[in-house]
């Protein structure tokens, strides 16, 4: 094989500025509404207020490192029930999979972080510096006192943007109200400002410099929904069969006044203009484009001003495409497997996940059988098994009275805690709190079982009357 049969060229293409021009349309106006509500929740979540009770933070939505919890309104979850995240994690892809199957990228046009941070830095680098046109003329005369200015502006807005979205992150893992007090005044642990500078570049960079190489070449999901999508999804589409052969608006009324075909599109490059990755939709679907349909509403505009009708660019599928090229009338499926599979694996886990919030115990109990000695035989012929008992309190302090089942005629006893009245040892558990004891169970000779026998042990909360329990067994001794 010769040299000559390699077609040789650049493994990396050098990046190209994208010089997103603004745009008025539904598809910008929904955009800006989701970035408003998005990012206002974002920001002023830590300090919404939520009364949990006395003892307990008031913080609506809290990670609580510090006594492991997290808080989220009116649910409260430990690191035993890690079990949670997972079933978020699930839900999440679930409905990323639904939101491909029904229109595409619908994720990263809309609700991506990375686009929702991209678009705030847009917005303030055209306030700054002005639109399209006025920035890419600013570039060419880079060093002027004018420009220098506009973009010293335009970064240092950008910094303080990133900048309190660190702040706003690290306000999720401690108190919100007191903890802007310590970084105001310098007392705030370490590993605040620490993570506060690290999410400050990141986001910095992210929005600010990598913009569109993030989504074409650092973000995984592209090229994962491109093996998901079928025939049947949404995606923005150029149509072609009505916009081909472009032209301009007097060679196209010249050819229509002859009679011949032209197509509605005129080479305006608008819908090009206004894309934040610099696609050209009218090739196709590519990698770059993040379904945001602001190319849709670049072209209505200008559809409008030449009184042809909307739509040359809009949200379709591939099976209208092919029917529109046979003369057949558009048709769209919304429902069919795939979505309901989808949707069905949304329902499932998440109704699982509120069965098992709604009951689930605000109390538990483990029990460990002591192994050194497994048991101790008694002077008057009876038999004591030692066991070590865990009570788990997901409530306020309460006592709880610990009972055995299973094993008639045994006495039982807690080390360093008096029985009650009724021979049950009684233990008090502090609010959030875990609590070890040692339960010793004895067995007189009369009642001693003769082979292994499996117990019960049994708390209850002497004021509501909540019950948990735990098995484990008890050894007869040597007989």
């Amino acid at each position: 094989m010769t040299d000559d049969t390699f077609i040789e060229g650049p493994l990396y293409e050098k990046r190209r500025k994208v010089y997103p021009q603004s745009v008025h349309g539904p598809f910008r106006r929904i955009k800006w509404a989701i970035l408003c509500v998005t990012l206002g929740i974002y920001y002023l979540l830590p300090f919404v207020r939520w009364n949990r009770g006395p003892g307990l933070p008031d913080q609506a939505v809290l990670i609580d490192l510090p006594h492991r919890r997290f808080y989220f309104f009116f649910i409260e979850l430990w690191p035993q029930e890690v079990y949670y995240f997972t079933g978020l994690l699930i839900l999440a892809a679930m409905m990323l999979f639904l939101m491909n199957a029904v229109a595409g990228r619908l994720w990263c046009g809309y609700l991506c972080p990375q686009t929702v941070w991209t678009d705030l830095f847009y917005a303030v680098e055209r306030w700054v510096e002005g639109d399209r046109r006025e920035r890419m003329q600013g570039d060419k005369r880079y060093w002027t006192f004018d420009h220098i200015r506009k973009v010293a502006l335009k970064h240092f807005l950008w910094i303080m943007i990133a900048w309190w979205t660190g702040g706003a992150w690290v306000l999720y893992f401690d108190d919100a109200p007191t903890l802007v007090k310590e970084l105001a005044t310098f007392q705030a642990p370490f590993i605040a400002y620490l993570w506060i500078g690290i999410l400050t570049a990141t986001t910095y960079v992210f929005a600010g410099h990598a913009r569109e190489q993030m989504c074409i070449y650092m973000c995984p999901w592209p090229r994962i929904q491109a093996a998901l999508t079928d025939e049947w999804a949404l995606n923005v589409t150029y149509r072609r069969d009505r916009g081909e052969p472009r032209m301009s608006v007097k060679k196209a009324e010249a050819a229509r006044a002859h009679g011949d075909f032209a197509g509605d599109c005129v080479d305006c490059h608008q819908c090009i203009n206004v894309c934040p990755t610099g696609v050209d939709i009218r090739h196709g679907i590519q990698l770059g484009c993040i379904q945001c349909g602001l190319c849709i509403d670049a072209c209505d505009n200008v559809m409008s001003e030449i009184g042809r009708p909307k739509g040359l660019i809009g949200y379709d599928t591939d099976i209208n495409m092919q029917r529109r090229r046979e003369g057949k009338p558009p048709i769209y499926r919304i429902v069919r497997a795939r979505t309901v599979i989808y949707a069905a694996a949304i329902a499932i886990v998440g109704s699982i996940m509120l069965y098992t919030l709604a009951t689930r115990a605000t109390m538990d109990v483990n029990v460990l059988h002591e192994r050194n000695p497994l048991f101790v035989q008694l002077s008057d012929g009876g038999v004591r098994n030692d066991y070590t008992v865990r009570i788990l309190n997901k409530g306020a302090q309460r006592s709880f009275a610990i009972e055995v089942f299973g094993l008639p005629g045994a006495a039982i006893r807690v080390a360093g805690i008096e029985a009650a009245p009724d021979g049950k040892p009684v233990v008090e558990v502090g609010q959030d709190q875990t609590r070890e004891v040692r339960l010793s169970v004895q067995v007189g000779p009369a009642d001693l079982p003769k082979a292994s026998r499996d117990l019960e042990v049994t708390i209850t909360d002497t004021a509501g009357g909540g019950r948990a329990s735990a098995r484990d067994h008890f050894l007869p001794g040597d007989k």
